[in-house]
């Protein structure tokens, strides 16, 4: 039997989501491996190397050099959301194929630009989104095409985080680098699980923002309620995104109820975070 190649991989942009989840991520890959670091911070980028053993470092103006490297054969784009054209562009232009984090950009022309160059220069180009791979949202999309759930009538979901000022990310209030506020950081979840759970777009869509506290929030929304409605789902598709501490996802039919949740703790630093998360859940409720 031969052994596979592992992708080597560049990770660009080495803040929370890096060091939390993609970096800690290498060691169970039996299909990747990293390769090099590319940060703003030597010292920083260099420390995180010999701990998660990647082989070269890179400072953001030597990304160039990243992508000349031959045994990258990929980049993990990790940075704020205004950032991922250009790196992306970038990548694809050398040759690189590209894992990004949601949101693939800040903007759809700048989405549209970075689909376009990996198309143009014959590269991947996949947005880092987890809910394909959870095991329970693969069961309540199982659960959908059995039929057990019988017609979708309607699928609620929420999901907020608590911005905590001085802990939580400061570009998230910067509509420039995020591109808006928990619609885009947040309500991709609702959005695109709820497409991928009933694989059909929404036809219609009605939405309401609003901002309580304008002095923290000045370019970015506090919060924003909407409704998504399609022909296959026999109701409609609600979602509550906002600053708060919840994640839920309820698919109901004429059959039966789905439900997704996880508790989130409210305590914004990372290892608390991690550590207060509870197990996510996953429930089948008869409706007789």
């Amino acid at each position: 039997m031969i052994a596979r190649t592992k992708v080597g991989f560049a990770v660009v942009g080495l803040g929370k989501i890096a060091q939390g989840s993609v970096l800690p991520a290498f060691k169970n890959s039996k299909s990747a491996k990293l390769v090099a670091l590319v940060g703003r911070n030597r010292n920083k980028t260099a420390e995180l190397a010999r701990r998660f053993h990647a082989i070269a470092i890179y400072q953001s103006d030597e990304y160039a050099a990243c992508l000349a490297n031959s045994d990258v054969s990929a980049v993990y784009i990790a940075t704020p959301p205004g950032e991922h054209a250009r790196l992306t562009i970038q990548a694809a232009e050398a040759g690189k194929h590209v894992l990004c984090e949601k949101p693939l950009a800040a903007t759809v022309e700048q989405s549209a630009a970075m689909v376009e160059a990996c198309r143009q220069n014959g590269v991947l180009l996949m947005t880092a989104y987890r809910k394909y791979y959870e095991p329970s949202t693969l069961h309540l999309k199982q659960l959908i095409q059995s039929g057990k759930l019988g017609r979708i009538d309607a699928i609620h979901t929420a999901f907020s985080e608590l911005y905590a000022p001085g802990v939580s990310q400061s570009w998230l209030l910067d509509s420039k680098l995020a591109g808006g506020g928990p619609l885009m950081d947040l309500g991709v979840y609702c959005v695109n699980t709820t497409r991928w759970l009933v694989d059909e777009n929404p036809t219609q869509a009605t939405a309401q923002s609003w901002t309580n506290d304008t002095k923290r929030f000045q370019e970015v929304e506090e919060g924003v309620s909407f409704r998504l409605q399609s022909k296959r789902v026999g109701g409609t598709r609600q979602f509550v995104v906002c600053s708060g501490a919840v994640v839920i996802y309820i698919c109901s039919g004429n059959e039966g109820l789905g439900f997704v949740g996880a508790c989130i703790s409210i305590r914004r630093s990372t290892r608390a975070h991690r550590k207060n998360r509870k197990a996510q859940l996953r429930a089948e409720v008869p409706t007789d």
